[in-house]
């Protein structure tokens, strides 16, 4: 006998209720699921024992690590060290000159100063904040950060300076500035008698605790402190419902349809494609914007190494610094430099001073241009060691800085009239432009986008935008879902 009319439809509003849930337009957060930010490749990462690292199976970015010290009261106690070491480097004279009688002391702020005073305030202005500025403001935010990671749950503050603190810390250059101040001892000594102030030896105690602050760092765990929010919000205003799912309850969604956050690294799984670098809405756990892949990366990108290229050559071709002993002298360029280092013995350093202030910019000129075409070519070949070179571009950026910081030095200290007198030149200024621009090149280049292209992350989505009717509709179907789901209960 066939079934009643009720028992079909109920059957069939079954039917339709599963189809719904497996097609749900909800937004599902991944627990479990990283995203390698080097290649793009979306892996499962189990519970790391201490003492381990996890790293990209394709590339080899590492992805995670745990230390075998405590995760936040271990970089909290380097972090105060930091700190105080800071307070008393400021407050602490870096050199003393000694010349024919007559002294001159500097400190950490003199250097600025002076530049600013020779008309040089771009570069003065420059040297002060990563040298001043800039470690001040990452040991304070870091010790806000881990205060707060004491909390059951991380406050609605502490999300915007852990991505700030990403943003800043290359920018506080001490391990750079204590080679700048060798190498100006280097070229001191022979002047006159100079002795190594506090501060120097400061600087060296105030890098290696602030690199133990970092290594020690898990921020990971701190992120897992924070709550994910229950709804994401679209561009459009709308609110879509957000699942939390761990990655070996459900099957692996499509990879065109996943996205991590750049700011925290928080999976989510879209219903549809996700465009290649529209915003799709804000991030439920930290709040900034969620984009597959970095705005115009390829453009940007260009624009800046071609400023870099332009300006590298006034850089080198020009004196940067003028050099007056007992009324005679002249300009000296980067590379007449490094033939008198080489010349007085200094081989070491003169190799040094070579291989940071020529080969490094050089390196990364070239280095990004390379990767550009070959992304621009959609190469397929040569990709591990494309990712490999921009990880050591990255690394390698802040050290051509040691010529900006050694002339900062020489010009503070150095000024006895006609007797010896050192002044910056416009090479200076270059140099310091190209030093900024390819950082700020490395920085918008996504070297994702060269796995993109080669067909390794799934389909491009294009980035046209949405129609609004659609995205209201997709809010509408998730507040729907909801109230289906309550009805019984209800009942």
């Amino acid at each position: 006998m066939s079934s009643s009319l009720p028992t079909r439809l109920y059957r069939g509003a079954i039917k339709i209720a599963r189809r719904n849930r497996r097609q749900s337009p909800n937004v599902k957060v991944i627990e479990g699921l990283v995203e390698c930010p080097c290649c793009g490749e979306f892996q499962v990462l189990e519970n790391l024992a201490p003492g381990n690292v996890a790293r990209c199976t394709r590339c080899g970015q590492p992805l995670e690590r745990r230390n075998k010290t405590s995760p936040i009261a271990t970089p909290l106690a380097f972090c105060i060290t930091s700190a105080a070491l800071y307070l008393a480097t400021i407050a602490s004279s870096l050199m003393t000159l000694n010349l024919y009688g007559r002294e001159r002391s500097v400190d950490l702020l003199t250097g600025p100063m002076e530049l600013l005073h020779e008309g040089w305030g771009e570069v003065g202005v420059l040297v002060g904040l990563v040298t001043i500025l800039a470690p001040g403001v990452v040991i304070a935010m870091m010790g806000l950060i881990l205060t707060s990671a004491f909390f059951d749950e991380l406050p609605d503050w502490a999300p915007h300076l852990l991505a700030w603190y990403e943003k800043l810390r290359p920018w506080s250059m001490m391990e750079v500035y204590i080679l700048g101040i060798f190498v100006a001892y280097t070229k001191l000594v022979d002047l006159a008698h100079v002795e190594v102030g506090a501060a120097a030896y400061l600087i060296a105690a105030l890098m290696i605790s602030m690199a133990t602050t970092d290594q020690t760092l898990d921020k990971d765990l701190i992120w897992k402190r924070r709550r994910v929010e229950g709804t994401l919000e679209r561009p459009d205003g709308t609110r879509v419902v957000v699942d939390r799912v761990n990655i070996h309850d459900i099957e692996m969604p499509p990879v065109q349809n996943m996205l991590s956050c750049h700011s925290c690294g928080l999976v989510g799984a879209f219903p549809e494609p996700v465009p290649q670098t529209r915003s799709v809405g804000l991030c439920p756990r930290c709040g900034h914007d969620m984009q597959r892949r970095k705005t115009n990366s390829l453009t940007r990108t260009t624009a800046l190494v071609l400023a870099a290229l332009i300006f590298y050559f006034p850089a080198n071709l020009f004196p940067v610094m003028t050099v007056i002993k007992v009324g005679s002298g002249g300009g000296h360029t980067i590379i007449e430099g490094v033939i008198e280092l080489w010349q007085d013995g200094m081989i070491p350093l003169s190799l040094l001073v070579l291989f940071a202030s020529i080969t490094v910019p050089v390196a990364k000129i070239v280095g990004l241009g390379f990767m550009i075409i070959q992304t621009e070519r959609k190469a397929e070949h040569g990709l591990l060691f494309r990712s490999k070179l921009f990880r050591i571009i990255d690394v390698i950026g802040r050290w051509s800085m040691i010529d900006v910081f050694m002339i900062s030095i020489l010009v503070a200290v150095v000024r006895f009239s006609s007797l010896a007198n050192v002044t910056a030149n416009a090479g200076v200024v270059s140099f310091a432009s190209v030093v900024v621009i390819t950082i700020f090149a490395v920085h918008c280049f996504d070297p994702r986008l060269m796995w993109d292209v080669a067909g390794h992350n799934g389909p491009v989505t294009p980035d046209e935008p949405p129609e609004r009717d659609e995205l209201t509709g997709v809010a509408q179907t998730a507040g729907a879902n909801i109230q289906n789901e309550m009805e019984p209960a209800r009942a």
